[in-house]
C-alpha cells in the first residue's frame, strides 16, 4: 500500500500545478530540435499524456503496446501539420487537459476498453496536443527541427509509460495513478477556461 501511494503522490502534486496547462501561451519560444525535445518533458500536461498512453498500452498487451502509441503520434502530427496551416482547433488547451481525465478514468476503471476504442481515444488526445505543438512552430526550417523534436520525445514518453505500465497498471497502484491523472486533468481544464 506504500508503494501504491508513493505513486500517486507526484501526479497529486502535478495536480497542484495548474499552470502547466498553459504551456502553449503563444509566446516567442525558442525553437530548434532542443526545444522541441524537452517541451514534452517540460509541460506536465504533456508529460502526464504520453506517459499514460503508453501505461495504458502496457496494460492492453499484445497489438495495443504498438497501436496506441502509434495513433497518438500520427495523429499529433496531423494535428501540427492543420495548426501550421494556420486552422486553430477550438479549446485546444481544455481538450488536452479532458485527454489527461479520459485516461485516468480508463486507467482507474477500463481494464476491458477495446483495442479499437483505446486508438480512438489516443488518437483525439494526440490531435489536440499536435494543434498546440504546431500553434507555436515558426514556418522554418528550426520549426521542423521543433517539430521532430517533439515527436522524438513523445515516442519516447509512451516507451517510459509502456514500460513502466508492464509493472505498475496491475491492481490498486494502476486505479490509484488513473485517480490522480483525472484529478489533474481537471485541474489543468479548470485552469485553461
Amino acid at each position: 500500500m506504500l508503494r501504491s501511494l508513493s505513486l500517486a503522490v507526484p501526479v497529486a502534486v502535478l495536480a497542484l500545478l495548474p499552470t502547466g496547462a498553459l504551456a502553449h501561451s503563444g509566446a516567442d519560444h525558442v525553437h530548434g530540435f532542443a526545444a522541441g525535445l524537452t517541451h514534452p518533458i517540460l509541460g506536465a500536461d504533456h508529460l502526464l499524456a504520453m506517459v499514460a498512453v503508453g501505461l495504458i498500452a502496457a496494460r492492453a498487451g499484445g497489438r495495443a503496446m504498438a497501436a496506441l502509441p502509434a495513433a497518438f503520434v500520427a495523429a499529433m502530427v496531423g494535428g501540427a501539420a492543420v495548426a501550421m496551416a494556420g486552422q486553430a482547433l477550438p479549446l485546444v488547451e481544455v481538450a488536452i487537459a479532458l485527454s489527461l481525465v479520459a485516461f485516468g478514468l480508463v486507467m482507474a476503471f477500463g481494464a476491458g476498453l477495446p483495442t479499437g476504442a483505446a486508438v480512438v481515444l489516443a488518437a483525439a488526445a494526440g490531435l489536440a496536443h499536435g494543434a498546440a505543438h504546431g500553434a507555436e512552430v515558426p514556418e522554418t526550417a528550426s520549426g521542423l527541427a521543433y517539430a521532430a523534436g517533439f515527436v522524438l520525445a513523445t515516442g519516447a514518453l509512451h516507451g517510459v509509460g509502456v514500460v513502466a505500465g508492464r509493472r505498475l497498471m496491475l491492481g490498486t497502484p494502476g486505479r490509484l495513478l488513473g485517480a490522480g491523472l483525472s484529478v489533474a486533468g481537471l485541474a489543468f481544464a479548470a485552469a485553461a477556461v
